[in-house]
């Protein structure tokens, strides 16, 4: 069953994946896109210089809906039409699209949490937490922020100090300039300099917004307030650049706020666990590895307990959907042989496997609008 506010991914148009592209195109050193041509919905104003400031957590929907909290941006809102997140709508995914200018199904990290093939390990990607898996081989692919290197653009990535040489950074942003910071102002400084060069392309993260979404959800004092600082931060940069930089500033995902009446816990339940060896993904999009034979029963009992709660697809399916782009032979087995995409506020909690999920608040991974529209903002 179809979710009517699902989303689907806008690959080789306006996606995670075709952001880099796109300011490559507006550089003046294009490198192609997913599909291997510059994107066509995503048009950049031409620069000597783009700063690429992600925000995590920052959906579409959730800036427009508190725009009060962040007049900067919001005001950035009706020029440049929205873009979608990669399916599944997580971080370690989107920034990997981001990244590499390729789709989930080509980079391969297909999930927050999914299957080592052969074995009965889960790799976490934002972790990284299996250490014999080398991301080169993960992700062997070159990156688009190499791509601009080897382009004569200067590729500069600003983050935190933690995340330099981890495989998520190994595996979506090498061949880049990497600067470790870890306040905001010294981010800001790092970005200014970064982006003294001619063509250049600085990226920026921001991870605060998102941690706060899922601690205390979105809409909270304390979401709210941190988007007022992310606002400021956002329009402080602005500031700093010269006239003749341009901000694009772009989220990985949205979020939603799940219920405590709106969970299931496969732990607790039988009928979900039969037939399931392994639970990967996340609450809003679960991964199942299945045990022989079983995937057939497995889409039966999830579709007949969660009902018109859940999309539930075969692997097949999902992937003849597009969710994940054109899916290379070797990433193939990452991916669930059932997957299953909540709609609404509704989430499937593993809390065995992974028990902080019933602390989270705010959740993200499906494709509702919520979490898959992102905002395309250049100033």
């Amino acid at each position: 069953m179809a979710s009517a506010d699902f989303c689907e991914p806008a690959y080789g148009d306006r996606s995670l994946s075709d952001v880099v592209p796109s300011v490559a195109a507006a550089l003046g050193s294009p490198i192609g896109g997913p599909l291997g041509e510059v994107p066509t919905g995503l048009h950049l104003p031409e620069a000597p210089s783009y700063v690429v400031f992600l925000i995590d957590g920052l959906g579409a929907d959730l800036l427009r809906r508190y725009s009060y909290s962040a007049p900067y941006l919001s005001s950035l809102m009706d020029d440049m039409p929205l873009a979608t997140a990669s399916v599944p709508s997580t971080t370690s995914t989107s920034l990997t699209s981001l990244g590499t200018g390729l789709v989930p199904g080509a980079h391969g990290l297909v999930g927050f949490t999914t299957r080592v093939p052969g074995t009965d390990e889960l790799l976490n990607a934002l972790h990284w937490d299996v250490p014999d898996l080398d991301p080169l081989e993960w992700q062997p692919h070159q990156t688009a922020f190499g791509a601009l290197q080897a382009a004569g653009v200067r590729a500069s990535v600003v983050n935190k100090r933690e995340f330099e040489g981890s495989g998520l950074t190994v595996a979506a942003q090498r061949g880049s300039t990497y600067v470790g910071v870890d306040r905001v102002g010294e981010r800001i400084a790092a970005v200014l300099a970064a982006s003294s060069a001619t063509p250049s392309m600085t990226y920026v993260y921001d991870s605060d917004l998102d941690w706060t979404g899922h601690r205390w959800g979105v809409a909270s004092p304390q979401w709210l307030q941190q988007l007022a600082m992310i606002d400021h931060e956002a329009e402080q940069l602005r500031e700093a650049l010269p006239a003749d930089r341009r901000l694009l500033v772009i989220a990985d995902h949205g979020m939603v706020d799940v219920p405590a009446e709106a969970r299931v816990d496969v732990a607790t339940d039988d009928d979900l666990r039969s037939g399931v060896g392994l639970v990967g993904g996340e609450a809003r999009f679960r991964h199942l590895y299945c045990h022989g034979g079983a995937v057939p029963d497995v889409v039966a009992t999830w579709t007949e307990v969660l009902g018109d709660r859940a999309t539930v697809l075969t692997r097949a399916d999902a992937i003849g959907r597009g969710w994940f782009g054109a899916v290379d032979p070797s990433v193939l087995p990452r991916i669930g042989d059932v997957v299953v995409a909540c709609h609404g506020d509704f989430a499937v909690l593993s809390t065995d496997a992974f028990p902080y999920e019933r602390r989270l608040v705010g959740m993200h991974g499906s494709l509702t609008r919520a979490e898959m529209l992102i905002p395309i903002l250049v100033d």
